[in-house]
């Protein structure tokens, strides 16, 4: 039976109201958060046969799977539970495009947990703005003295600088977000994500998408929490990842580059340079106590400001998050400026290559 024009004239509208939404979810290892994650999405408030829910698990070491599937017998969620054999996000991503039947797709990390209006808020968030994506500010949780110590220094500006999802509370055009919200027709312009980046593909597509003439909103009505690292070791690595990926994301995307981006590189290599040079000539110590003093007297000023704000039993914990964040993320973007020029640098096709082929031929 065909509905009548007043009839199929209201279906329309409200599938354009509720368009179908993939929620794609690339883990690995994620057993002590994936659970929490897929508990917040079956709390959605948008209408539960437009969004489907898609597991990419990354061959998985620990209890992810048997989390999941516990889930999906208590809750329904996830809808699809995928093996991604390549185990990074950007191929999780790739490979959740592939199976998604959304109009609008949205990644969703492990460990995270988003707000019952997240879907919602993200779909109205396209439809108004005209945008091709759409994100929220994070708010970054942690569990133990150290963990939330943890927490405090990945959402301070000190600690990660002035990325606008981190700390900002309007509605602004911007480069990149997390946990993004896409329009579908974005990846069939702009290609899908970059699989030799890890830890990096959100930061790189967006970019991308910028370089397109595509437009980003970061909008505070989309909310969710991430959960940072609970312990040093797992930060020092994390954030050694992030270095090795921002060298390799702004090696593609030079115009991107934020004086932010260099700071902590800067501090490593005042660090490490001196030191060594300082075995041939000790006045080079002088610039390593100075760059280590001013550090320390920066450092200490941050904890004494979020310590102020009630954060007390977090405060000698704070100095080392602080370290370990900029440390980690320093000598992770020098290894990673130097792989690059190693791996491009040196090419035939790459600068040094075209350098020298330029000298040779005059």
């Amino acid at each position: 039976m065909e509905l009548a024009p007043q009839a199929a004239g209201a279906a329309a509208d409200a599938s354009a109201a509720t368009p179908f939404v993939s929620v794609l979810v690339p883990v690995r290892n994620e057993a002590a958060y994936i659970g929490r994650c897929l508990e917040a999405l079956a709390r959605q408030d948008y209408p539960r046969d437009r969004f489907e829910v898609i597991v990419l698990d990354g061959e998985s070491t620990d209890a992810t799977l048997a989390a999941v599937e516990a889930t999906r017998a208590a809750l329904g969620l996830p809808d699809r539970l995928e093996p991604n054999r390549k185990r990074t996000t950007a191929a999780g991503m790739n490979l959740g495009l592939a199976l998604a039947k959304g109009e609008v797709i949205i990644k969703v990390d492990g460990h995270t947990s988003v707000d019952p209006s997240f879907v919602r808020a993200s779909v109205r968030a396209l439809s108004e703005s005209g945008a091709d994506a759409v994100g929220g500010p994070i708010r970054t949780a942690g569990e133990g003295a150290i963990g939330r110590a943890i927490a405090l220094a990945t959402a301070s500006r000190f600690g990660v600088g002035d990325a606008a999802f981190r700390y900002s509370s309007r509605e602004q055009w911007t480069d990149s977000v997390p946990f993004g919200a896409y329009r579908r027709d974005v990846f069939e312009r702009v290609g899908v994500f970059a699989e030799d980046i890890d830890r990096g593909e959100d930061d790189e597509f967006n970019y991308r998408l910028r370089e397109h003439g595509g437009r980003i909103l970061l909008s505070p009505a989309i909310g969710s929490t991430y959960f940072a690292r609970s312990g040093f070791g797992a930060l020092l690595r994390q954030y050694w990842g992030y270095g090795l990926a921002k060298a390799a994301v702004l090696g593609r995307h030079p115009r991107r580059l934020r004086p932010r981006h260099l700071v902590p590189a800067a501090l490593v290599l005042v660090l490490c340079a001196g030191s060594l040079l300082s075995l041939v000539d000790r006045r080079f110590l002088r610039l390593v106590g100075l760059a280590a003093g001013a550090y320390a007297a920066a450092n200490g000023l941050a904890t004494l400001q979020l310590a102020r704000r009630g954060n007390r039993r977090e405060a000698p914990y704070l100095p080392l998050a602080y370290a370990s964040i900029h440390l980690a993320a320093g000598a992770g973007f020098i290894a990673g400026v130097t792989r690059g020029l190693l791996v491009t640098g040196f090419s035939p096709g790459g600068p040094c290559g075209r350098a020298l082929d330029r000298r040779r031929d005059g």
